[in-house]
């Protein structure tokens, strides 16, 4: 068989601010849809986890970091004790053999459905604009409803939930916490001026729309040491929600990543192109020049094939690389990239829910 080992290190070990991995392969997060309304994973969820423990790092599914975060039924939480307790048993399966896990902390903001809110609430934003997209509810899809602005004395309130959940996450035993601070979900929704038309201190000027990320920032790493804390950005991605970029994306990312360096994070984790579409950019955007204002390890992601992260690797444009979709059908997909083994692929229709199947039942290439 051939190994591709011989001709990459992405099979090396490498260590991402604190969190040593057995190699450079990442499992993306990947929302999978298979918790209970309590959002409390389960014993199929353990499952699913440890068999792609061949991933130097995975990335946990999007979490909910409290309910009024919550966008979509049936996923994860990780604000209540039995929500701890579920994450417990994966992360100690997972460390059992060896396996590394971060949990990515998400707050949908906008977009939302106020089926899916507290009380029925509407969904919080940090201005009223409407998400143009869709969104699963326990009665189907539903287009996003309308939300709310938040009020500057509730900002707090929201920074205390990720530092609530980064404690939670902390007690759960993962080995260290990724901010999602992309897929225009709230905090990305803070820091764009296509929805962000707010006139207070976390409004206007760049300075003021990255403010509550930076904020987050400060609290999380405040539990966890920057050493374990990740971030994820995807500056020129209209999805989810068919959102508008940024008025001037060098200028708002660029001070964003610079004074993200002031807290040591493990890593940045990057959406390079549009979520799950393209890898396409803007003429006048530049990934690169916004990727070398980073003082710490790089995480490239979007539409990556092996040949594509070998090349980049070989070229210093990534410390590792992250794929997604390509782990829903190959649970070994390490082994598989490295021995040059046929990847099978999964169907749409196996993406959510739907319990057991799609989800567990991919064989090993040499089973």
């Amino acid at each position: 068989m051939a190994d591709n080992s011989i001709r990459t290190d992405l099979f090396s070990p490498i260590k991402l601010g604190e969190i040593e991995l057995a190699n450079r392969i990442v499992m993306a997060p990947l929302t999978r849809g298979r918790t209970n309304e309590e959002g409390v994973p389960n014993d199929l969820n353990v499952t699913y986890y440890v068999q792609r423990t061949s991933a130097g790092l995975i990335i946990s599914e999007a979490t909910n970091i409290s309910a009024q975060g919550r966008g979509y039924a049936m996923t994860p939480g990780i604000w209540t004790e039995d929500q701890v307790a579920g994450w417990k048993k994966i992360t100690d399966a997972i460390h059992a053999v060896g396996g590394k896990i971060v949990m990515q902390l998400w707050h949908v903001g906008r977009c939302s459905h106020v089926d899916l809110q507290p009380n029925r609430d509407a969904p919080v934003a940090p201005s009223a604009i409407k998400a143009d997209g869709n969104v699963y509810t326990n009665n189907g899809i539903a287009e996003a409803s309308m939300p709310r602005a938040l009020r500057t004395e509730e900002i707090p309130d929201i920074i205390e939930q990720y530092r609530h959940a980064a404690e939670c996450a902390k007690r759960a035993g993962f080995d260290g916490v990724e901010i999602h601070s992309a897929n225009n979900y709230l905090l990305e929704q803070f820091l764009r001026d296509s929805t962000n038309h707010r006139t207070d201190q976390y409004g206007g000027s760049i300075e003021n729309r990255a403010r509550l990320i930076l904020e987050v920032v400060e609290a999380v790493t405040g539990v966890w040491g920057g050493g374990r804390v990740g971030i994820r950005l995807s500056p020129v991605t209209t999805e989810v929600g068919n959102t508008p970029l940024d008025s001037d994306v060098m200028a708002t990312y660029g001070y964003l990543i610079q004074q993200l360096n002031k807290f040591k994070l493990a890593y940045l984790h990057f959406v390079e192109g549009t979520t799950q579409k393209n890898r396409d950019v803007p003429k006048n955007v530049d990934l690169e020049a916004l990727r070398s204002l980073f003082d710490g390890a790089y995480i490239g992601n979007n539409n990556y094939d092996l040949e594509l992260a070998i090349s980049r690797r070989a070229e210093g444009k990534i410390d590792a690389v992250a794929f997604g979709r390509p782990f829903i059908a190959n649970p070994d997909l390490v082994e598989r990239l490295r021995y040059g083994l046929e990847l099978a692929e999964a169907t749409y229709d196996t993406h959510y829910g739907n319990g057991a199947k799609g989800y567990t039942d991919w064989p090993k290439a040499n089973s």
